[in-house]
């Protein structure tokens, strides 16, 4: 069978039907970000459906890099924060044009390629301690709880309390429609209905249409043709700038850690991990983001990076690249179906974003907290990913606590090269940040 020779399902101990519900599900989960990435670049000048267009097919190619490369049920689109960071920081705030912008993506994306073809990123990812690493799974968890939360509108805050949930009432009718389907998903899930986080969201779906969630627009057609994308926008006299080093190297490090903590969560979760507890297949996994963070420049979007909701289809089945394959052809779909796809409300999505978080707390146990220089920063990492709403800077303080509190114990001789270097960075990023 081609599928069981190129995806090796039988070893890995799942089936085609498990992959497509996966693969369906992770598109789902993530769907959103066909709209939310073309509305913020278009902020910066950029044209909608240009952007759509470009976010539908660099997401469809990255991810099928993942699938073919790596082998693991990894999905791949322009990423939230770095596209912001792109539209209000760069174009916005530093006055500079989306072409500069897509220049630093582009010779990002070309680093890291490089760096992928020579193992370094790899390098980096094995530095990380195994201990922090389950604890990245957990934090990327209560992570995209959070965010789970915050999409349908479950929770809110002001200056009394930063962080409430709303009151259950119908100005908040997509946090009703949320918590609906939380239940039903929860329910799916206990009774092991088949794809029970995939028809969790198609019945929250039908469910906010009388609550007014579901929105129908008048004269709705599910077709529309693509638009052309905004093909090798750059801008070379900038890039022997001071400027223009400030937003590659921010565009860098967010994206290799943003990255590194995503593929070792979801690797926590679907328990796809080699002898030595690292992720399998890491340096194809590592140079799909990097192709399509080159491809999307070319066409015209932010740095294209692997997504946590990639944890929604592995709680739903999905342990091969198969699954990957499944959600790239719709993303591929979505370029003619976006009006249909743009019917699926975030208070459906929520409640699949806000049961992984729950399934990706299995992780903790399996941290020491008895030996307090692994415990603390385990725990740092944890709180910090979700809190400072960033991947990224949950590794980062994780790894300078870590680096501490080993010293603090007189087990400085524990520390990996590797990873003295990678607290040296995350402290100068740090002080860098608070000199600004």
């Amino acid at each position: 069978m081609i599928l069981e020779s190129v995806f090796k399902l039988d070893s890995r101990k799942t089936t085609v039907n498990r992959e497509i519900v996966g693969g369906i599900t992770t598109f789902l989960a993530m769907s959103y970000i066909l709209a939310v990435n073309p509305g913020i670049l278009s902020a910066a000048g950029l044209s909608w459906g240009g952007v759509f267009t470009a976010t539908a097919l660099s997401s469809c190619v990255a991810t099928l890099v993942m699938a073919f490369a790596a082998n693991l049920p990894v999905a791949l689109a322009p990423g939230l924060g770095l596209n912001a960071f792109f539209t209000y920081t760069v174009v916005l705030g530093m006055k500079c044009s989306p072409s500069f912008a897509l220049t630093a993506v582009f010779l990002e994306g070309a680093l890291f390629i490089i760096l992928s073809l020579f193992g370094i990123r790899e390098a980096i990812i094995k530095s990380i301690p195994v201990n922090l690493r389950k604890a990245v799974a957990v934090g990327i968890g209560l992570f995209i709880t959070l965010i789970g939360l915050s999409n349908a509108g479950i929770i809110d805050g002001d200056a009394a309390t930063p962080l409430a949930f709303v009151n259950l009432n119908m100005e908040h009718a997509s946090a009703i429609v949320a918590l609906i389907g939380l239940v039903i998903t929860i329910a799916l899930y206990t009774l092991k209905v088949p794809g029970s986080i995939l028809v969790g969201i198609i019945i929250t779906t039908i469910i906010g249409i009388p609550f007014g969630v579901t929105k129908i627009p008048e004269g709705f057609h599910p077709l529309s043709a693509p638009e052309k994308p905004l093909l090798f926008s750059f801008e070379w006299k900038s890039v022997l700038t001071i400027k223009f080093f400030i937003v590659f190297f921010t565009f860098l490090f967010t994206d290799l850690f943003d990255t590194i903590g995503t593929l070792l969560g979801v690797a926590e979760q679907a328990n796809l991990k080699d002898k030595e507890g690292n992720v399998v297949n890491a340096k194809g996994a590592l140079m799909a983001d990097a192709v399509g963070t080159v491809f999307g420049a070319c066409l015209g979007t932010s740095t294209v990076t692997s997504f946590v909701e990639s944890s929604s289809g592995v709680a739903a089945g999905a342990r091969t690249g198969l699954a990957s394959v499944v959600t790239a052809l719709l993303f591929l779909v979505s370029l003619f179906l976006s009006p249909l796809f743009a019917l699926i409300p975030s208070a459906a999505t929520a409640p699949a974003l806000i049961f992984v978080g729950f399934l990706m707390m299995r992780s903790v146990m399996g941290i020491d907290f008895k030996d307090i220089s692994e415990g603390i920063p385990s725990f740092i990492t944890i709180m910090a990913m979700p809190f400072a709403y960033s991947i990224s800077k949950g590794i980062s303080f994780g790894i300078i606590s870590y680096v501490l509190c080993k010293i603090f114990a007189r087990k400085g001789k524990d520390i990996p090269l590797v990873t003295w270097v990678l607290a040296a960075i995350f402290l100068f990023d740090v002080i860098f940040e608070a000199m600004k």
